[in-house]
């Protein structure tokens, strides 16, 4: 059974219903965000569970529609999205999308983000032709938890949901745990809900903190570095500030069927505590252990992900979360030893299961910037076929090169890279294969071919094994042809011939079972070789331990 279908708290309707009517009630005194319809459509907002390991396809809203609506040469909203679009991103066969950035955008953010001059360098990189129109201001400055009125606002949401649903795609969206715009109405409205400062601080610290409504407040930030100067810090130490932004969570789960939480890390007790000081009252608490609860309390089958660095992925998903970015991970396939990947593979399974995968997102360069074509297509083949879920960008697919600031409602046009395309076309058609879901899953230790050939050292291999069917992945991390035995301890491989099929490459390998229990599948592997090898028994007498699909069983 999934993890999180066994942390959540399974309550009756009646129960599940008054959760949402309590909510309600305290959102509408908040005046937060709108109440309309989250009373009656609850029960619509729940969808069959996720699948293990599920494949999320990340979307800059924005320059998603300005795109369309220059291809279509009409205005395109999330209520209007073409079908030829959906069926597009159906056919890469992923199992949700992440619409990064449908907030409404702050008037004070925009502002800010049009006259900064380091970010105007950013956008002129990225983007030569920039206009001030260009620039929306940063979606993480959330100024209402209501879609932006430029994408078509809650009810054209609502009808893409229910679209993307009919192809079997669910939906995620963004939560914000840390800090809201600056000019969110809770600065004038509820300002117990913030972090306030004094003149002294203002006087101090002009960039960590600002003056509004005859009160100075501090800025949103982590303990490393400055502050956001478009955003409001959330005060977390306070009962009923938690309290508020959990009715924000259930009422954001009637729009979605996921939530990935920026920077989720920096509203824990500790990471709180050493940033402002103080502690939550009562003492112990933790802000996910209830938020989450009560997110599973509606809706069990909710997916909730953390942006989490510093190596709090474990303790964010003890405190409930479904996954947590595998930030660490992508670091060690930069450095390209092979060693420090293997090492970072060998963590206990339960926690491997719960990790998202990428080597790239809207934060990170794009992959064919930072590891280069070919590369980027074996650590994409090592990183996305290992247990937990599985993050691709929009544009890593066609090899986009330029990393796009957030702000931007616009991007460059850019040319497709063919052998991308087609390398994930055949990947994530890979990874729809049941045994990435649910099967059992190893790390394989390769040995040399021979005595002083040090090469093997540059392999990252692992198997995924369901029931009849075996699925081995191999990947040399270097840039130089590397040689290995690879033994497989698959006893059902004696006294049979089999084929070897690469499902990247169309290529098919005729082998010895016999061989490769010992000394093992011998692999010559040109630099940044990669392989998704299905086994096949060849036509010949069926062995007791093989199926008569012709696929090996696990063992």
């Amino acid at each position: 059974m999934c993890l999180r279908v066994r942390r959540a708290a399974i309550i009756n309707e009646a129960t599940a219903a008054q959760v949402v009517n309590e909510s309600c009630h305290r959102m509408r005194r908040s005046g937060f965000v709108r109440a309309t319809s989250f009373q009656l459509e609850w029960q619509n907002s729940r969808m069959s569970n996720w699948p293990a390991g599920p494949v999320i396809y990340e979307i800059n809203t924005a320059a998603w529609l300005n795109q369309l609506t220059e291809q279509c040469d009409t205005t395109i909203t999330l209520g209007i999205v073409p079908q030829f679009e959906l069926e597009r991103l159906a056919a890469l066969q992923v199992d949700g999308l992440w619409l990064m950035g449908v907030w409404q955008r702050s008037p004070a953010s925009q502002a800010i983000a049009q006259m900064d001059q380091g970010l105007q360098s950013e956008y002129r990189r990225a983007l030569p032709d920039c206009t001030p129109e260009d620039v929306l201001g940063s979606p993480y400055a959330v100024y209402k938890y209501e879609v932006d009125s430029r994408f078509g606002g809650d009810g054209a949401l609502r009808d893409l949901r229910r679209r993307l649903r009919e192809l079997d795609i669910r939906l995620i969206l963004d939560f914000v745990p840390n800090h809201l715009a600056r000019d969110h109405e809770w600065v004038q409205k509820h300002p117990e809900h913030l972090v306030q400062g004094t003149n002294a601080d203002l006087r101090d610290r002009p960039h960590e903190y600002f003056a509004s409504g005859g009160r100075v407040f501090a800025h949103g930030r982590d303990p490393n570095f400055p502050g956001w100067t478009d955003t409001v810090q959330i005060d977390y130490r306070r009962p009923e500030t938690r309290r508020a932004i959990i009715d924000v969570l259930c009422s954001l789960s009637n729009l979605c069927d996921g939530l990935r939480c920026d920077m989720a890390m920096l509203v824990t007790a500790n990471v709180f505590r050493r940033t402002w000081g103080g502690g939550c009252e009562p003492s112990g608490a933790e802000f996910w252990v209830d938020a989450i609860r009560a997110l599973k309390s509606i809706n069990p089958g909710f997916l909730v992900a953390a942006e989490v660095y510093w190596g709090l992925e474990y303790e964010l998903q003890q405190q409930g979360f479904d996954y947590t970015y595998d930030k660490r991970l992508y670091d060690r396939l930069l450095g390209s030893d092979a060693e420090q990947i293997r090492r970072h593979l060998l963590a206990e399974i339960d926690y491997q299961r719960r990790l998202m995968r990428f080597i790239e997102n809207h934060d990170e360069g794009r992959a064919v910037t930072m590891f280069g074509a070919a590369r980027s297509m074996a650590v994409a083949t090592a990183a996305l076929t290992l247990p937990g879920a599985r993050l691709i960008h929009e544009g890593q697919i066609e090899g986009n090169a330029i990393r796009v600031p957030v702000q931007l409602r616009r991007r460059p046009a850019e040319a497709s890279h063919a052998a991308l395309e087609d390398f994930y076309r055949r990947l994530l058609r890979g990874l729809k294969l049941s045994p990435f879901h649910e099967g059992d899953w190893r790390l394989l230790q390769c040995r040399e071919a021979w005595p002083s050939n040090g090469t093997y050292w540059n392999f990252v291999a692992h198997r995924w094994t369901e029931r009849d069917q075996v699925l081995l992945i191999v990947a040399n991390v270097s840039d130089q042809p590397a040689q290995c035995c690879l033994p497989l301890e698959f006893p059902a491989l004696t006294g049979c011939t089999w084929d070897l099929c690469d499902l990247l490459h169309d290529v098919r390998y005729e082998r010895e079972g016999d061989a490769m229990l010992d000394p093992g599948l011998y692999l010559d592997v040109p630099g940044y070789g990669h392989h998704i090898f299905q086994f096949r028994l060849k036509d010949r007498q069926i062995p007791a331990g093989v199926s008569r699909s012709g696929s090996l069983c696990a063992k």
